[in-house]
C-alpha cells in the first residue's frame, strides 16, 4: 500500500489533480467576491495565500517528479503549507463562532517586499471584517467547508509525505 501511495505521490497526476483543486477553490472564493459580493476578511485572503502556495507549489513540482529527493521536500513544504491552510481555516470558523476574539484588521500585514494586495488587489486585498462567512449549502457556511478541506488535504498530503520515504523506484 506504500508503495502504491508513494508512486501517486511521484505522479504528475496528483501534482495536476492539487492545482486543479487549488485552483477551483480560489476561483470559487472569487466568485463569491465578484458575483455574490461576498467580500474577504483578512483571515479569508491569508486562506487565499495558502492556497495559492500549494498551487504553486504543485506547478513547481510538475517539472520534479522524476526525481525522490526534491519530491520529498516538496512533500513536506505540501505539509507545511497545509498545516498553516488549516490552521487559518480553523480561526476563520473559530472567529466565526465567537469561540475566540482576534483582531481583524482592513490590513493584511504583509511586509513591503511581499505586497500581494498591492500587486494583485483584485485577488488579496481585505475588503470587510471578519466575523461571518457566507453560507454555501444546507445552512453549512464557508467557513466549515474550508476546516473540512483544509483537514482532509493535511492528511492526504502528509500520507503522501510518509509514503514518499517509502518509494523504491
Amino acid at each position: 500500500m506504500l508503495q502504491s501511495l508513494a508512486w501517486l505521490g511521484q505522479s504528475r497526476t496528483y501534482w495536476i489533480a492539487l492545482v486543479l483543486f487549488g485552483i477551483a477553490l480560489e476561483c470559487a472564493a472569487l466568485y463569491y467576491q465578484y458575483a455574490l459580493d461576498e467580500w474577504p476578511c483578512v483571515l479569508c485572503i491569508q486562506i487565499r495565500i495558502w492556497i495559492m502556495a500549494f498551487v504553486l507549489l504543485g506547478v513547481l513540482a510538475l517539472f520534479f517528479t522524476r526525481s525522490t529527493g526534491v519530491m520529498r521536500l516538496f512533500h513536506g513544504l505540501n505539509v507545511v503549507i497545509m498545516i498553516g491552510l488549516l490552521e487559518r481555516s480553523w480561526r476563520v470558523l473559530a472567529v466565526e463562532r465567537g469561540w475566540i476574539f482576534g483582531d481583524c484588521e482592513m490590513d493584511l500585514g504583509m511586509p513591503a517586499w511581499f505586497a500581494l494586495d498591492k500587486w494583485f488587489p483584485w485577488i488579496f486585498e481585505v475588503q470587510t471584517s471578519c466575523g461571518y462567512t457566507p453560507l454555501i449549502v444546507f445552512n453549512i457556511t464557508m467557513a466549515e467547508v474550508l476546516l473540512v478541506i483544509s483537514a482532509a488535504l493535511l492528511i492526504l498530503c502528509a500520507t503522501l509525505s510518509v509514503a514518499s520515504w517509502f518509494n523504491k523506484y
